[in-house]
């Protein structure tokens, strides 16, 4: 079981996403690149 600073990380970079997803795809206005997305997404798998 990851710790509570894991745990805590990887629910920051799921509302991190989450946000991110919104805006690109709701919005069609994105904030980062498609490059530091992919970045959050692959630091979240890494943590799950």
């Amino acid at each position: 079981m990851a710790d509570a600073a894991t745990r805590k990380r990887a629910a920051e970079l799921r509302d991190e996403i989450e946000h991110h997803r919104y805006r690109y795809y709701i919005l069609d206005d994105p904030e980062v690149s498609d490059a530091e997305f992919d970045r959050l997404v692959r630091e979240l798998q890494r943590l799950e």
